[in-house]
């Protein structure tokens, strides 16, 4: 027995053992395949990504970055790195001989960087026909707080004038691709942001780097679907949204000097008198009168000189009323950032805008323009659930303006017009005047005479600007019901408040008294008991409006066999505008607009593109009869690079597109707000302008009736039809050219009838849809970009466009006898009246030159002979 039990514990021995060698085999086999890597993550701009997950693919072993996003990390040669981080692409890599790997992680791709926005969605661009110009949003920072003067010469096809600086009043007027209407509603583009229709003092107030994309849709493809309002182009701006990520912070701040570009320069105060006194005789001899001159040869010399400036005053308004420059601010700050369930974007604007215009000391409140713009916004996008997206947009724009009873123009206009050279803007007080509170504003005479200091500092007026935008948006996933299909419904609401206030002193004017001491300094008052010394409400009005709006959509894009995309869009939208602060029962009734629209899409193998569009659309402004109108788009496209001849040549033909469209575009914005429902007549019954007397003393009296509109249910929408061809060119993957033919006909515009017989007894003029005009031109935007290094780069950018219309159909009197009187075939913007070439240097040119009307002689205006009949 126990040689037995020895036996057993030799055979365990030697079990132990093996399996102890077997065991120390695999964990000597094991040490010897496990690696030890190391590594450091950064984004694409080099920055160290700390928290950014390194997992080893297949398991759940897996460590995460440092503060300056360093790892380590154990694995074998075979295994593959999987590297993840919230808001960038995944990268995975195989350890192999690697002990050392540093990771750069690129940002989730923004979608539109690979489509293009366009109406109601957006499209891949390679499939985009119409005629839409994106322009980068950086591209619009100007040292201006006033977005819309960032746009002239940046987008082509874009016309766009500016006709003051004056902070508050500096909004550039804009038209995309010339105006080719004139009647007497809107002929400016419709303005979108985040698809709502919003006004031009809306977009001078965006802040630019809140915009994510900036898009101008030109031809009738791009704006058939806003066939109510379309006509006149479309901007269309899409504000920024959250992206996956850590959490980002941007500041911007910037201040800049403004300057007027240039102002009028005038004679001196001496060769003004002497004018004046040469005009006066020379008028006076025309019309065989004798007139003495106003300012005495005295007077001349003594100013000249300089001597006694209080009697003899010369005054430069300009300088009076106008610094040289002034300093404005901006700031802006901006957050953005999220993860897969809800991601942000918050903004704050902050733009403090300054005028030239001096102030008086003497005087407790500030008569300069001062503007404070205060600007939020608040985007949220929240998933519901994985096929439903809710999104949340907050908007604020509040302004607090300050300024003179004047605007900045009519102090300009002000300016050059007083008499330099009759009184001083303001005089010190004199003995008998010595201890008065007010200033003592220079005049003349009567006191009758324009003082531009006094109108500039005798009061100031207050304008406080409140916008308010609440949006609230769903996107709906619908794969389950078949793939490609989506739907999404949009509710926003607007609210705008204005309210001004005018306070004003009635200034005290004096005028200096002459006697034989030029240095005798009395002074008289002019206005003792009209004028005041303190300050009184001179007016005050407000402004309110209220706009809904809802757009609801139905989306369906798909492709079948790796080369048909289909594409299909039904958008219903319906708004409503109501105005808090109406002056009369029309103005107080909302104004209303709906429409359904559509686009159908298909493309093949990206090379062939058709599209149709139509907008169904419905206004309160028409008769039944007239109250919808249905505007359809077609187009094509050929991208020739991608065909397999052009392959040969893909490094140097890198895009080649040609593209066509011809549609249809409403516009029902004609008219005014006070002129909206031509279908109804507008009578007064009582109008006390048309009374009438009876009885035999002629003692009975009674208001009459008058007539301002007579009804017309055929009146309806003006109807333009366009046209579109153009190609886009890559060359070498840095020179981009994209030019395009556009050609426009209108008619139905609404005009005032001008041949009515006054037998027909009718007190107002009608209106119909009889005018007619075209246009057309070429728009060519040309960009080159090149990178030479990965710090040396150029980007070079040019464009250019042309546009010309004209009246071809304008109802007029007969012009046969003076036929260059005759609209048709003029320009749009023609003017027409008398040129004026120079003035008649002598009486010998006078009787060599044409005959013109009433007395004229040396010194008049000469008058340019047109037509050259010798006759003006």
């Amino acid at each position: 027995m126990k040689q037995n039990r020895i036996i057993h514990l030799n055979a365990l021995r030697r079990i132990l053992f093996i399996v102890c060698v077997v065991f120390a085999g695999t964990l000597s086999l094991f040490a010897q395949q496990n690696v030890t890597v190391t590594g450091v993550v950064t984004d694409d701009s080099g920055e160290t990504l700390p928290g950014v997950t390194i997992l080893v693919q297949g398991t759940t072993r897996g460590v995460t970055t440092d503060l300056d996003g360093s790892y380590t990390i154990s694995a074998k040669p075979e295994d593959v790195l999987l590297i993840s981080f919230v808001g960038f692409q995944n990268v995975t890599v195989k350890v192999g001989t690697q002990r050392k790997i540093d990771i750069q992680l690129k940002p989730v791709a923004n979608e539109l960087d690979e489509v293009t926005v366009v109406a109601f969605g957006k499209q891949k661009k390679q499939s985009v026909i119409a005629s839409i110009t994106t322009i980068n949003p950086s591209d619009l920072k100007v040292p201006s707080s006033n977005l819309t003067t960032a746009l002239a010469g940046r987008i082509a096809g874009l016309i766009s004038y500016q006709r003051t600086g004056e902070p508050g009043a500096d909004n550039a007027e804009f038209f995309v691709r010339g105006v080719t209407t004139f009647g007497t509603g809107k002929s400016n583009p419709l303005i979108l942001i985040d698809g709502v229709e919003m006004t031009n003092d809306d977009l001078a107030r965006l802040t630019v780097d809140d915009i994510q994309s900036f898009s101008i849709m030109k031809d009738a493809n791009a704006t058939a679907l806003y066939g109510a309002r379309g006509a006149n182009g479309v901007i269309l701006v899409t504000s920024k949204e959250g992206q996956e990520g850590k959490l980002k912070i941007q500041f911007r701040m910037e201040g800049s000097y403004s300057a007027p570009t240039q102002t009028m320069d005038y004679v001196d105060p001496v060769t003004y008198m002497q004018l004046h006194n040469e005009a006066l005789t020379t008028r006076g001899h025309l019309l065989g009168q004798m007139s003495s001159p106003m300012y005495s040869s005295e007077k001349i010399l003594n100013t000249a000189q300089g001597k006694y400036p209080v009697r003899y005053p010369s005054v430069d308004w300009q300088d009076m009323l106008f610094n040289d420059h002034t300093f404005n601010q901006r700031y802006n700050m901006n957050a953005s950032g999220g993860g897969k369930i809800a991601r942000y974007y918050i903004a704050l604007a902050y733009n403090k805008d300054n005028g030239i215009i001096k102030m008086d000391k003497r005087n407790n409140f500030n008569n300069n323009i001062s503007i404070d713009k205060y600007v939020l916004r608040a985007n949220v996008n929240v998933n519901l659930t994985k096929t439903t997206e809710a999104i949340v947009r907050l908007h604020g724009a509040f302004d607090d303006y300050s300024g003179p009873i004047d605007d900045g123009t009519s102090l300009y206009n002000k300016a050059l017009n007083a008499n330099p050279v009759l009184f001083q803007p303001y005089y010190e007080a004199d003995y008998a005047h010595r201890g008065y509170k007010h200033i003592l504003f220079g005049n003349y005479n009567t006191g009758n005479y324009l003082n531009p200091y006094s109108e500039m500092v005798k009061g100031f007026k207050t304008k406080d600007r409140t916008d308010m935008l609440a949006q609230f948006e769903v996107k709906q996933d619908l794969n389950f019901i078949t793939e490609g299909l989506t739907a999404r419904a949009l509710f926003n609401v607007n609210r705008y408040s204005l309210l001004t206030l005018a306070q004003a002193y009635n200034p005290f004017f004096y005028s200096l008294m002459v006697s034989d001491n030029p240095a005798d300094y009395n002074l008289l008052a002019l206005n003792p008991t009209s004028g005041r010394e303190t300050l009184e409400l001179v007016s005050s009005a407000k402004e309110q409006t209220n706009t809904m709006y809802f757009e609801g959509t139905v989306n369906y894009s798909r492709q079948f066999n790796e080369k048909h995309d289909v594409s299909g869009l039904l958008v219903y939208t319906l708004r409503e505008s109501l105005n808090g602060s109406p002056e009369n029962l029309q103005a107080s009734l909302p104004n209303r607009n709906l429409g359904l629209a559509g686009r159908l899409t298909y493309g093949y193998d990206s090379r062939y593109f058709l599209e149709a569009n139509f907008g169904y659309n419905g206004s309160e402004r028409f008769a039944k009869n007239e109250r919808f109108g249905f505007f359809p788009s077609i187009g094509g496209g050929w991208i020739v690079s991608n065909e397999s001849f052009m392959q040969p040549l893909s490094d140097i033909v890198s895009k080649l597109k040609l593209k066509a469209t011809y549609g249809l575009v409403g516009n029902d914005a004609i008219g005014d707000d006070d002129d909206r429902f031509y279908y109804m007549g507008d009578v007064n019954l009582s109008n006390s302008s048309k009374g009438f007397q009876l009885g035999y003393n002629w003692d009975n009296t009674g208001n009459g009736i008058s007539i301002s509109r007579y009804p017309d249910p055929f009146i309806t929408w003006e109807v333009s039809r366009k046209s579109n061809v153009g190609f886009e060119l890559n060359l070498l993957n840095s020179l981009e050219i994209q030019l395009d033919w556009f050609n426009e006909k209108r008619d139905k515009i609404l005009q005032n009838r001008a041949d009515i017989p006054t037998a027909m007894g009718l007190q107002a003029t009608p209106k119909s849809n009889i005018g007619k005009a075209s246009g057309g031109g070429v728009d060519l935007s040309v960009d080159y970009s090149k990178s030479f290094t990965k710090n040396l780069w150029t980007v070079l950018r040019g464009n250019f466009t042309y546009a010309s219309s004209q009246y071809d159909f304008f109802e007029e009197v007969d012009y046969s006898d003076v036929p260059w009187r005759f609209h048709a075939g003029q320009k749009i913007s023609q003017v027409w009246g008398f040129v004026a070439e120079r003035l008649f240097l002598d009486e010998y040119e006078v009787a060599n030159s044409p005959t013109q009307f009433g007395v004229y002689g040396a010194g008049d205006i000469k008058y340019k002979d047109i037509n050259g009949d010798k006759v003006i």
